[in-house]
């Protein structure tokens, strides 16, 4: 709908604030509004989408390094909704005990922070579902917390070998049950995807501000 479309449009193309950074849960401020956490492999690219999402270019901080990103940063939308930041698991040229606390401080979030109400899991558009991902899918199931598989770079692929990413990681996603039907393939650089990510979310605070949004 119209109303839908325009309602996106305002909410992304709002104020768009840093909250906090927070290396413990118990650091992390509490939220009344819902939550949306960004999470992937190390140099998914997860920032980039961020920004890009929010027509920002300095908003999340971008490295090339992967492991960059090595605390939850909150972001307020519009007083609408808020967009959590989480570090990068899999490959990152940190210490064995670090990785250690990060996976800890990731997996807790995940599982015990009570305003997220949505996560959106970022997978390379040239490489698929991963084992790392997989195990990550797997505690956001057993959490019940609804994820929504958003497939990045993009614009590195041909059409075609984008409908066949999407095709798989579709049908992967059909085992899951925390996971949402329909995965979205966006490019931070071209973006595209970026609306439909942007229409996504945004029904996710309408329903919230409706008095609407389901337990996780």
């Amino acid at each position: 709908m119209a109303s839908d479309v325009e309602f996106a449009r305002k909410l992304f193309a709002g104020p768009c604030e840093f909250v906090a950074g927070a290396v413990s849960l118990e650091a992390l401020p509490e939220s009344s509004l819902p939550e949306v956490a960004f999470i992937g492999r190390s140099n998914v690219g997860k920032s980039s989408l961020i920004n890009a999402l929010v027509g920002r270019t300095k908003l999340a901080r971008v490295s090339q390094t992967p492991g960059r990103t090595r605390q939850i940063n909150l972001f307020r939308l519009r007083d609408a909704i808020v967009l959590a930041d989480l570090p990068g698991y899999g490959f990152a040229r940190v210490s064995k005990t670090e990785a250690i606390a990060w996976n800890a401080l990731i997996s807790g979030y995940l599982v015990r922070r009570a305003s997220l109400r949505r996560v959106v899991l970022l997978l390379d558009a040239r490489r698929g579902v991963m084992e790392s991902d997989r195990e990550v899918m797997a505690l956001l199931d057993r959490s019940a917390a609804a994820y929504r598989l958003v497939l990045t770079k993009s614009d590195l692929l041909k059409t075609a070998e984008i409908d066949g990413w999407v095709q798989n990681v579709t049908a992967e996603a059909a085992a899951h049950p925390a996971a949402l039907a329909g995965v979205i393939a966006t490019s931070s650089e071209t973006a595209a995807g970026m609306e439909n990510l942007r229409l996504d979310l945004a029904e996710l605070a309408q329903s919230f501000q409706g008095g609407a949004v389901a337990g996780r």
